[in-house]
Formats: C-alpha cells, structure tokens, sequence
C-alpha cells in the first residue's frame, strides 16, 4: 500500500506537469493576443501548481479520519456560500459561477464536491444496513444530494450540479443503496435537471445544438468544431509540443475546457490515449487502496475521490470528441485553473493519506501476528 501511495503521488505529479507544458503551448498567443505577454496565463496558472502541489503534499499526511467530524459544518458553510453566490456571484458567460473574497475568486462548486464526497462516505458509514431503507437511510442521505446539487444547477452550473448527482448515486449504490432507489431518483432527477436547464439560455442553446447534430446532422458547436479539427490534424502521433495551430485563436478555451484536443493535436492519438489511459489507472488504484481501507469511511471516500477524478476526466474528453454537449468542466490537473486544479490535489492527497494509513495498519498487524505467534511458540 505504501508503494501505491507513492505511485499515486507521483502519477498526479507527472500530470500536473504535464498540464504546465500544455497550458503553456495552448495559451501562448491568446496571452500575446490578450496581454502583449506570452507568459500571462502560464504564470497564473503555475501559481495555482505551487499551491495544489503544497496542498497534495500537506493532505497526503493528515489523518483522513478526521475529516468526519467537520463533515457536516463544512457541508452546511458550502451551502450557504453556494446560496450567497446565487445572490452576489459574478456573472461568467451567463451562469454565476464565481465568489470573490479578499480580492481573490474561487468556485463554491468545486470546493462542494469534495465536501459532499467526504459527508455521503461518513453518512454510509453511520447509516451501515439502514442505507436500504429509504425513509431512515437512503432518503436523509438523498437529502444531501440534492440540496447541495439544486444550489449548484441554479447559478446556473447544470453541468457540475448534474454530475454531482450522478458521482454521488454511484457512491450510494457502492456503499449499498437499493438499485430501485437509485433507478427511481435518477429519472426524477434527471428530468428535473433538464427541465432547469431548458429555464437557461446559454444551457439550452448547447443542449437543442447537440440534439439537432444527431438527429439532422445538424452543424458541431463551433468549438467542438475547432476541437476535433485538432484531434485530426493530430494523426497517430501528433504534430509536435508548441506546434498546434489550433491554439492560434482558433480554438476558444483552447487551454482550459478544451485543453484536450490541443493535447491529441501535439501528442496525437497514442498520446491522448496514454492520459486517459493514466486517469484510468488512477482509477484503479483508487479503488484498490479503498478495498482495502481498515474502516467504512475511507473506503467510501477512496472511491468516491478515485470515481469523480476518472468521471471529470472523461466527460472533459468526451465533449472534446463531441460526444457530449458542452459542459465547461475541465481536465483534472491539466487544465487551467485554479479552484479545480487546487481542489483535484487535495483530494489526491486525501487518497494518498488513505493509502498510507492503511499501509501503517498493515505493518502493524503484520508485526503483531509475527509477536503473537513467536510467543506462542
């Protein structure tokens, strides 16, 4: 466990690296084109590695199990900022998104995810064989779901609100929830999300375009135009770090959102396919160190950081491929970004800790058979 631990730690160092070079590649002329300054957004977002890198680095020692006392109050504080952002949020690209306080913006809905992760792993832990019944179990912790997700989506944020409910019905139906529950609240859920959606111009347009290109071979968004021209420019084995054309203005969000296809563009299909391919195995040793967590809590909070890491990964992808609409979601440790980013690392090192913690058990334990069976001896 120890050695995974290290593997973890490092897979998430070698991506946040990997998203430095591809920031700066993406960014380079918007920033000249923006700023007169190639390295504006490189810098800013090479600040926000320092911290999540620190951030990773601190989490990866503190004891996970403490995060279930403050569950609940830091669940609660998130959403009475996810409601003072509905009131005072700034206004990005239609939806209110961001909060401002001492002169820096950060985004109430990644810091939810996480919180939500933490109090539905400590609520299945406590609620234990109660998670089937749906009045004592299962509702109280739905309850959760919900307002934390119906905060989100009306910013307007109906992408992150409706992933935040799907992430978290996985969770609940790992940690042992009836599949009739979840089957029953999913489809409530899902045409109440896309009822509100539909209430919001910028989320309809995407949602009647993306319909419209299935059923009449109607024309891409024009961003995921730009983004599968790229993905094919790209070939087998790409054009080359810092040779994308794509990012010459071409592409918008080329070095956030749609990060991804700059980075099939330059490191063309195998590369893409080597990163996702990472985000898959980080995936899986999520769930390893889980399965094998000494308590309930770290074993749920170990597959719900593992599952939504390996969900936001590839949702960003998806969209890229045009598969998906478009949600504005990033590429976990790759985009740029500063609340994503920062987030994404301190729940790495959550994972980490998880895993080292219970590599410490194990030792233990080990130490202990070895002392009771000399003494029987």
């Amino acid at each position: 466990m120890k050695k995974l631990a290290i593997t973890i730690f490092f897979e998430i160092f070698i991506l946040v690296m990997l998203g430095l070079v591809m920031v700066m590649t993406a960014s380079g002329t918007y920033s000249i084109h923006k700023f007169s300054n190639v390295f504006y957004l490189f810098n800013s977002h090479f600040g926000k590695v320092i911290i999540g890198l620190v951030a990773l680095l601190v989490f990866s020692f503190i004891p996970y199990e403490i995060y279930k006392e403050y569950s609940k109050p830091v669940l609660i504080l998130v959403a009475l900022f996810l409601a003072f952002i509905l009131l005072f949020g700034n206004s990005v690209k239609g939806a209110d998104r961001w909060v401002s306080l001492f002169g820096s913006t950060f985004q109430p809905a990644e810091i939810a995810k996480l919180a939500l992760i933490i109090h539905l792993a400590k609520l299945i832990e406590e609620k234990g064989e109660l998670i089937k019944d749906f009045r004592e179990g299962f509702f109280y912790l739905f309850f959760w779901v919900i307002l934390i997700s119906v905060l989100v989506i009306l910013e307007p944020n109906i992408s992150n609100g409706m992933l935040l409910i799907f992430i978290s019905l996985v969770i609940l139906f790992v940690g042992g929830a009836k599949i009739t529950h979840i089957v029953t609240t999913s489809l409530i859920t899902l045409v109440s999300a896309v009822s509100i959606a539909m209430m919001f111009s910028h989320s309809r347009e995407r949602i009647i375009s993306f319909i419209n290109t299935i059923q009449n071979g109607g024309d891409l968004n024009f961003q995921v135009k730009q983004a599968l021209y790229g993905l094919g420019s790209g070939g087998l084995t790409g054009v080359g770090i810092g040779h994308s054309m794509q990012s010459n203005l071409f592409l918008p969000e080329s070095y956030g959102d749609f990060i991804f296809a700059i980075l099939g563009e330059e490191m063309g299909f195998v590369g893409a396919i080597i990163v996702l391919l990472a985000f898959l195995f980080l995936f899986i040793a999520g769930v390893y160190v889980s399965k094998k967590a000494k308590d309930r809590f770290g074993q749920m909070l170990g597959f719900g950081i593992s599952f939504s890491i390996l969900t936001y990964a590839l949702v960003n992808a998806s969209v890229a491929i045009g598969l998906i609409p478009t949600t504005g979601l990033p590429l976990p440790f790759i985009s740029y970004g500063g609340t994503s980013m920062i987030l994404m690392c301190i729940s790495a090192g959550i994972l980490v800790n998880i895993a080292v913690t219970n590599s410490i058990v194990e030792k233990t334990n080990d130490n202990f058979s070895d002392f009771t069976l000399s003494e029987l001896g």
